[in-house]
This record gives structure tokens, sequence and C-alpha cells, in this order.
């Protein structure tokens, strides 16, 4: 049914790197979630009405939530689709982001007021009438919330999207939470024991989760998150693959929603290398990542002296004494100038944020070890933190 509904409505559908295949992937998506929400509300509203059961009533509203949800994620594709402007020279693709915050309040103060109705339906139960409409319904719920959590995940891995795959748990905790209510409804049949109350309470228990978890998801990419390490591990392959690099650190990717990245490296290039010939490398390889990631690219051109024997064995000195404190630890831009006392070592040293030790530590500890070798070795380092 899903690959039907894609092969329906979405054109050139396997190029999913194009913005426009890609926001009516989150079009359908969308469209799709109004619909069957509206639908399920509709029939669990009238068998919450027909069976009096609070719990029916929160899980008929959380789907209307979840309609309020899909048109949500519709708006959001559609700003998030809109092209850079003065304002906004990076385009406007975080608006899905934000598109998913909003729906995550929406769903957090719904969980929130039936939570109260339910509470208060403890204090003062009402009867509870059995119905095999409403018993019909709520199963048949059950079938289109995990067939609509498969096609959600689905669109979800297809074009990578976080609001998606957030939509697709939603829709998968509805399972949940609706199983729980036609259990509840079975309990007081066959026993008399009316928990409606309390299973209205556990909806909206996890309504709530949901929308934290949904809330937590969106606000992550706004706050700026670590790119995956297999994106990492691409760029850094790629740019590695040109003859002539011999080095790349420094990378950083700044997200600007999916689709809109700016991706920024330091490339080292052999330091007699005709200056034109290496420009022109640099050119050649931010071109191709552009093409390649649908990304700016700024390439920062380092000259190394990978030729010197004596630099490249202090270089590998160095690179012992920083691994042997830790493996995670990196060193780069490594430079070595003889003084009249001293033989500087100048280097960048790579650490994770809060790493064990303190950044002032890891530069004495550094420094005493290659004391401890030669005295007139001295480490000028700065200090940086990994930002892939």
């Amino acid at each position: 049914m899903t690959n039907l509904l894609i092969h329906i409505f979405i054109k050139d559908r396997n190029n999913t790197s194009d913005p426009v295949v890609r926001t009516n992937y989150g079009y359908l998506g969308a469209f799709t979630g109004i619909a069957l929400n509206i639908l399920l509300f509709l029939g669990k509203l009238i068998a919450g009405i027909i069976s009096g059961a609070v719990s029916v009533m929160a899980d008929a509203f959380n789907n209307l939530s979840d309609a309020g949800s899909s048109i949500m994620t519709f708006v959001g594709f559609k700003m998030a689709s809109m092209p850079a402007d003065n304002e906004h020279p990076y385009g406007h693709g975080r608006m899905e982001y934000v598109s998913g915050l909003i729906i995550a309040v929406i769903i957090m103060l719904m969980g929130f007021e039936l939570g109260k109705t339910s509470v208060e339906k403890i204090i003062n139960p009402e009867e509870f009438h059995f119905s095999v409409l409403t018993l019909g319904i709520l199963i048949a719920s059950v079938l289109v919330k995990l067939w609509m959590a498969l096609f959600n995940r689905k669109l979800g891995k297809i074009i990578n999207s976080k609001a998606m795959k957030a939509t697709a748990m939603d829709s998968l905790t509805d399972c949940i939470s609706t199983t729980v209510v036609i259990l509840t409804m079975l309990l007081a049949l066959f026993t008399g024991i009316n928990l409606d109350a309390y299973a209205g309470l556990l909806v909206a228990a996890f309504i709530l989760y949901t929308g934290f978890n949904t809330f937590k998801d969106s606000l992550t990419p706004l706050l700026g998150e670590k790119p995956s390490p297999e994106l990492v591990k691409e760029i850094e392959d790629t740019v590695m693959s040109y003859p002539g690099i011999i080095g790349v650190h420094d990378l950083m990717v700044h997200d600007y929603g999916v689709g809109n990245m700016i991706i920024s490296m330091h490339a080292e290039v052999p330091c007699k290398s005709d200056i034109m010939k290496a420009h022109e490398l640099i050119d050649l390889i931010e071109d191709d990542l552009k093409i390649k990631y649908k990304s700016i690219v700024s390439i920062h051109m380092d000259p190394v002296a990978n030729d010197d024997e004596e630099t490249i064995q202090m270089k590998e000195m160095v690179t012992g004494i920083v691994k042997d404190i830790d493996e995670v630890l990196s060193i780069h831009d490594f430079r070595m100038t003889k003084g009249t006392q001293h033989i500087n070592f100048i280097f960048d040293l790579v650490t994770p944020f809060k790493f064990r030790i303190s950044d002032g530590e890891l530069v004495e500890i550094i420094r005493k070890r290659l004391d401890e070798i030669d005295e007139s070795y001295f480490a000028v380092i700065t200090v940086e933190h990994s930002m892939c």
C-alpha cells in the first residue's frame, strides 16, 4: 500500500536529494495523516459517546491532536521548501524542526487536559456501557495506526526526516494506548471491574511522553547537533580520495535543515606543491562536494611539511605521547621551529567535549613528557574541541 501511494503521488520518487521530491514525500505523509486521524477521531468520538468511557474519549482526542500534528507537518514542509532570501540566506529548512516543536507542545497540552479529565473521573466515577460497535472501532483503530506507523517510518527513512520518524513513533504509541483501552473494556465486561478512568490516565501519560520526545528530537537540531559518524567518514574519505590531499581536519557540518548544509574543513597539501595547482585542486573538491551533498562548501588549504624526515619523526613522537594519554585525542597542523634554547613543537590538540582531563592539565602533561625526553623540547599547543 505504501509503495502504491508513493508510486501514484510522487514523481521522480527515487531522487530524494531533490528538495521538491522530498517536500512531496512530506505532503504525502501529512495528508494521509490528516485524513486517517480525522476518521479515527470521529469513529472513537461516536464510540466514546455510546459507551460513556472516558478512556475512549481520551483516545479520540489523541487522534484529533495527531491530525493537528499532521497539519503542522504539512505547514513545516511547505515553509521549509521556501527558497533562500535576503533575510534568510541559508534557506528555511529549519522550519521543519520548528513545526516539530509546535506539534510537541500541542501534544503535551492535549495530554495534560486528558490527564486532568481522567483524574476527575477517578474522583467522580461514571457508569461504563460495553458496546460491540465500540470494541470493533477500537480494534480497527489499532490496525490503522499500526499501518500508519509503518507508513511514516518508511517515508522518514526514505527522506531522512526526524519529523516523520517522530510521527511513526507517535502512531506506534497510539497502538499501545488503544490496546490498553480495549483490555480495560474487556476487563470491565468479564469481571465488572471498571478501570476506565485509570486507563484514560495511562493514555494521557503516553501522550505526554510522546510529546516530550517529539519536543526533544525537534529541539536538538535547532540547537545544533553533531553530524552522524557515517556522514563525517564519507566526507573525509571523499576528500582524501583526491591525489594531492594528505590530510583533513577541522571538519564542520552546519545543519540548516535536511538538504541545507554548510560544510567547512581544512585540507592538507604538501608545502612544496605548486600553489596554483593546489588551489585548483581545492576548488575542484569544493565543486564536487557541493554537487554531491547539495550544500555550501568551504575548504581552507593547509600546507604541510611532509618531506622533512626530522619533522615527521618529531610529529610521530608527539602523536605517540598524545595517544598514550587517550586514543580519542589527536593533533594536526604540526610545525617545528628551532630556537637558541628550545625546539618548539607547534600544533593543535583536538579533544572531545567534557573530556576527563581539563585543557590546561592536558597541556601540562604533554609538556612534562616532552621535557622528560629532552629538556630542550617545548610544546606550543592550541586546544580545540571536536565538532564532528
